[in-house]
């Protein structure tokens, strides 16, 4: 388990670093998008603020991910992010629903294995 979970973290921590990396810096030409997917996108883009620090946000994470610091505390904050990736692309853009799935995935099963560290958070008092 502890070789599956350091796999997991690490491949879902190159994603992100990837993601977050190749956007902050421009490092590709963005592809013609059209339909739903091109408003979806331009609608976010247009704030001016939110792609960026989801980006950041995205980058700080899989920096933890990466060097194995306060993994349980950012595996809940990637999991908005996952999700909403996962619903992006279940109902926009199916193109590449498999990524989605392995990164929705791969965040439910480091929350799992580090379940018990979120139980005081969840205890009712």
């Amino acid at each position: 388990m502890k070789i599956a979970v350091i796999i997991v973290r690490v491949l879902m921590g190159l994603l992100f670093l990837f993601a977050s990396i190749t956007y902050l810096f421009h490092l590709y030409e963005k592809p013609q998008l059209t339909g739903t997917v091109k408003l979806f996108t331009e609608g976010l883009e247009a704030t001016g603020y939110f792609m960026y620090t989801l980006k950041i946000f995205e980058l700080i994470c899989a920096l933890s991910l990466l060097t194995n610091r306060y993994v349980p505390l950012f595996t809940v904050v990637l999991f908005p992010i996952t999700l909403n990736i996962f619903l992006f692309h279940a109902f926009v853009d199916q193109a590449t629903l498999p990524v989605a799935i392995f990164v929705l995935a791969s965040n439910l099963f480091l929350a799992y294995h580090f379940r018990e560290r979120y139980k005081p958070m969840l205890a009712a008092k």
